[in-house]
């Protein structure tokens, strides 16, 4: 069982649909049973994903899913079921709700439904069923975000109700972030128009079309208030941060020169840094010269901050506090020439990096203000620190292949 207060109660088990499912309203249970695999049984993993504070990580795998907590990396537990394995795994902070999604090879539940599964009462929850394949599902403790091809559904966490369905380009990655603050509501997903990201502030209702690349997006992510967002395109060299609320551009670092699969990008905490993972097997660190006011209430979100939040953080307050100084880049040799050199040399290059023995795909968080952490498909973990004021090579502090 996960840690946490269980959730019980929260609504009746369900099944449900919308205008893509030609299902609905069906009572359905998770009758399946749980069994302990063979230990001689080859493990598959299908999916990494992090939990809402990157405290912990969810690996889908060909059995079922397992919980991991990363400090130290231990599995917290594991369900291996007889229907098949999950592609996608995502947790719901430390409690023990789960939204699951069947690989294609798990003949209980098809990629076109999500399982709300409760592990506190070992059943599920809710299902939502739909006529094409699922590529991602998001959720924040008020909200649940199904992401289709072409198509984002969102439905209120206490009874279902279809609140939003957003049209995208085709998104066969399933690219969705949500916002964590009680008092904030942001989603980010791709726009109608290649290169472009749309940003809902449901609360305030005012939606941001962005054109942040030229190239398709691959990959984004934002701040745990939805004020900060971190893009990346196909093409893997630059990433970009902006505002949401104005669609503002603060910063661009450069990854590399070639060619490259960004897989995850992650902002720290206190929002003075950025890492990033790509195909290429090394991580990267940058510095952030954005600043926002009052960092500290970001990471620790207070209710009673109410709307005001908006209006602290609002792109008026942000702009004189971005830094011109370039000075805590070592590889800002160039920027006293900005303008005048091609983009490539004035670029912001990272500040820390780690390069991995083998490359597999990669997601980043950070564990605290100079500690990286470093989960890949390969079954591996790594715990890493960088100097704060010298960076270059980060030293590597733990190592787990947690699958064994």
């Amino acid at each position: 069982m996960l840690s946490g207060s269980p959730t019980q109660g929260m609504f009746s088990n369900s099944r449900i649909g919308n205008s893509e499912s030609p299902n609905s309203g069906a009572s359905s249970s998770f009758t399946q049973p749980i069994v302990d695999m063979s230990e001689n049984d080859e493990t598959e993993l299908l999916s990494i994903t992090w939990n809402q504070d990157y405290r912990c990580f969810a690996a889908g795998t060909n059995h079922g899913f397992r919980i991991y907590n990363c400090k130290p990396c231990k599995e917290t537990f594991r369900r291996d079921m007889k229907v098949g394995g999950f592609k996608i795994v995502e947790m719901l902070f430390h409690c023990n709700i789960l939204a699951l999604v069947g690989a294609v090879t798990n003949s209980h539940y098809p990629p076109n439904k999500v399982l709300i599964w409760d592990d506190y009462q070992s059943r599920s929850m809710c299902e939502f069923t739909f006529r094409s394949e699922v590529r991602g599902v998001k959720l924040r403790r008020d909200r649940i975000a199904v992401v289709l091809e072409h198509k984002i559904y969102v439905y209120s966490f206490t009874d279902l109700k279809l609140l939003h369905e957003i049209e995208t380009l085709a998104n066969p990655r399933g690219l969705c972030c949500l916002s964590h603050h009680s008092n904030t509501f942001v989603l980010v997903c791709p726009g109608l128009n290649k290169g472009q990201v749309r940003v809902e502030h449901f609360g305030l209702n005012v939606t941001k079309l962005i054109s942040a690349h030229d190239s398709q997006i691959a990959c984004f992510t934002l701040t745990l208030d939805g004020l900060l967002l971190a893009t990346a395109s196909i093409t893997g060299t630059l990433i970009r941060i902006f505002n949401t609320m104005d669609g503002t551009q603060l910063q661009e670092v450069r990854r590399g020169a070639d060619r490259a699969e960004i897989n995850s990008i992650a902002f720290s905490p206190n929002v003075q840094w950025l890492a990033a993972s790509s195909d290429k097997g090394t991580v990267h660190v940058f510095s952030l010269r954005v600043r926002v006011s009052g960092e500290d209430s970001l990471t620790q979100p207070n209710v009673a901050q109410g709307p005001a939040l908006f209006h602290q953080n609002s792109s008026t307050s942000l702009d004189p506090l971005i830094s011109t100084n370039t000075g805590a880049n070592p590889n800002s040799t160039f920027s006293f020439m900005r303008g005048l050199l091609p983009k490539y040399f004035s670029s912001e290059w990272s500040f820390a990096q780690f390069r991995l023995p083998q490359s597999t795909r990669l997601i980043v968080a950070f564990g605290s203000e100079n500690d990286v952490i470093i989960v890949g498909m390969n079954g591996s973990f790594y715990r890493c620190s960088f100097d704060i004021v010298h960076g270059g090579d980060m030293m590597q502090k733990e190592y787990v292949r947690f699958l064994k």
